[in-house]
C-alpha cells in the first residue's frame, strides 16, 4: 500500500500529472483544490476574494486540511494539494511526496491556455495568491512552502510534459 502526496504551485502541472499517475498506478485521486474552489462558489468569492477571507478564518484551512489529513491515514491514495506533502510530513504519515513547480511565466501561460484570460493578469492573480497562502501556512502552521527538502522528488516541470514527468515519479517509485 503506498500514499502519494502530490503538491506544487498553480499552474505547475500537478492536477495533469496525478490524473496520468492515476490511470498508471490504478489507484484513487482526490484534488483538494476543487474542495477549495466549491468552498469559494459556495461564498460567492472569487479564489483570490476566498483566499483574502481565509487569512482572517482560519477555521475554512483546518476544515479543509482536516479532510486531506483523513484521506492520507486511511491511505492507497494520490492526493493533490498545496499542502498534501507538509501535512504528511508534520503527521508522520508514511508517503512518497512530490513536488512540481515552474516559473512563473510558463505557469501563468499554462492557466490563460487552460482559462483564457492574459498572461500579465493571470501572474498578478498567482502572486497574490500565492502570497496569501504562504502568509495563512506561516501563520497557522509555521510552514515555509519554499522549504522543498521535505519531499521525495521535486520536478521542474517548465521545460517536461506531463508523459515526461509521469516517466521520472514511476522511475523514482520502482526505486
Amino acid at each position: 500500500m503506498v500514499t502519494i502526496t502530490i503538491s506544487g504551485t498553480p499552474g505547475s502541472g500537478k492536477t495533469t500529472v496525478a490524473g496520468l499517475l492515476e490511470k498508471k498506478l490504478g489507484m484513487k485521486y482526490i484534488y483538494s483544490g476543487m474542495i477549495f474552489r466549491e468552498l469559494a462558489e459556495k461564498h460567492n468569492m472569487s479564489l483570490e476574494e476566498f483566499g483574502k477571507f481565509c487569512e482572517e478564518n482560519c477555521e475554512i484551512d483546518k476544515e479543509l486540511d482536516d479532510k486531506q489529513l483523513k484521506i492520507l491515514k486511511k491511505g492507497n491514495v494520490i492526493l493533490e494539494g498545496r499542502l498534501a506533502g507538509w501535512l504528511a510530513y508534520k503527521n508522520k504519515i508514511s508517503a512518497f511526496k512530490i513536488l512540481i513547480d515552474a516559473d512563473i511565466d510558463t505557469r501563468a501561460k499554462r492557466i490563460v491556455n487552460r482559462e483564457e484570460g492574459f498572461v500579465e493578469k493571470r501572474k498578478k492573480e498567482i502572486q497574490k495568491r500565492e502570497k496569501s497562502e504562504a502568509k495563512r501556512y506561516k501563520d497557522y502552521y509555521g510552514l515555509n512552502l519554499n522549504d522543498k527538502s521535505i519531499y521525495d522528488i521535486v520536478i521542474d516541470s517548465a521545460n517536461k510534459t506531463p508523459e515526461e514527468i509521469l516517466e521520472i515519479i514511476i522511475k523514482k517509485l520502482k526505486r
